[in-house]
């Protein structure tokens, strides 16, 4: 299986493909059937685990530290701040609450969730103590619009920024036209997360697109593999995205690790772009 990584601005390769954790926790499924598929996962090489502390308030942290439980040097390990926790006390607090729920005493990633009304400055200072304390190995954000970007840049401290994670995906695209060229400017790796959509009639939107049927057809793999493949395909040369799609039945899990090995070639990502064009315009950033 490919072993496709992602190189961070430190050096340090994670893989392109890692497994995200929003709704875990909320009774959708047993914790054990949660733990089951986060660990088949990290086994398949999908090691970026991704979570934060208002993901089931706290309930998706723990799930992941029930999975990664005697493992944790396997993982590469993102959770996220919530903004009225980001000022400069509240955040360490944040964050030495979620070491606790995950059960390890330092997080390879912190991202702020996205920008509230706490001073980015002040955040940027809480991510500095806990650097310095090792309670964090790196620090980034989500949600950032290029302005967002371009004032963290600004500030002191701010070009260790590690990655922006937000909402990427074959029918949310606005990012393309100046958010994504920012980010390869400041060769700032950019996560996506809902890289399959956000479900419902969004997802079965994409899903059941003609051109992406007939696609995936064409390339003996499942519709969803064919997304998820897209978020991560190599734009002018560069392969900088990293996608956390969220799985917990077996099939889902192995089918998103063995999206890696997928290829396109022009005709394909033309296609494609035919029937979800690319933007041609700034475009409002798309949140969830």
């Amino acid at each position: 299986m490919s072993t496709r990584t992602i190189r961070l601005a430190d050096g340090t390769q994670v893989p392109a493909i890692g497994q995200g954790t929003w709704h875990m926790g909320e009774g959708q499924y047993t914790q054990q059937e949660e733990v089951r598929a986060l660990q088949h996962g990290i086994d398949l090489g999908m090691t970026l685990v991704d979570t934060a502390e208002m993901y089931a308030s706290g309930g998706a942290e723990r799930v992941v530290a029930e999975a990664i439980k005697g493992r944790r040097d396997e993982v590469f390990l993102v959770s996220k701040v919530l903004p009225h926790n980001a000022g400069a006390k509240q955040a360490v607090r944040a964050c030495e609450q979620s070491l606790k729920r995950l059960g390890t005493d330092t997080l390879d990633l912190y991202l702020l969730h996205w920008r509230g009304g706490e001073d980015l400055a002040d955040t940027l200072d809480a991510f500095e103590t806990l650097l310095e304390q090792g309670k964090i190995k790196r620090f980034g954000v989500s949600n950032f619009d290029t302005e967002d970007i371009e004032e963290l840049y600004a500030m002191q401290g701010g070009k260790d920024c590690a990655t922006n994670q937000v909402l990427y995906n074959l029918g949310v695209r606005g990012i393309e036209y100046d958010l994504l060229p920012l980010h390869r400017h400041r060769r700032l790796p950019t996560m996506a997360y809902c890289p399959l959509a956000q479900g419902g009639q969004a997802s079965q939107r994409l899903l059941a697109n003609e051109t992406v049927t007939a696609l995936a057809r064409e390339h003996n793999v499942t519709p969803t593999q064919l997304l998820l493949a897209w978020t991560i395909r190599p734009i002018d040369g560069q392969r900088d995205v990293i996608a956390i799609p969220k799985a917990v039945q077996t099939e889902h899990i192995e089918q998103n690790a063995k999206a890696l090995e997928i290829e396109f070639n022009e005709d394909d990502l033309k296609r494609l772009d035919e029937a979800f064009p690319p933007p041609a315009h700034k475009q409002p950033l798309a949140i969830i």
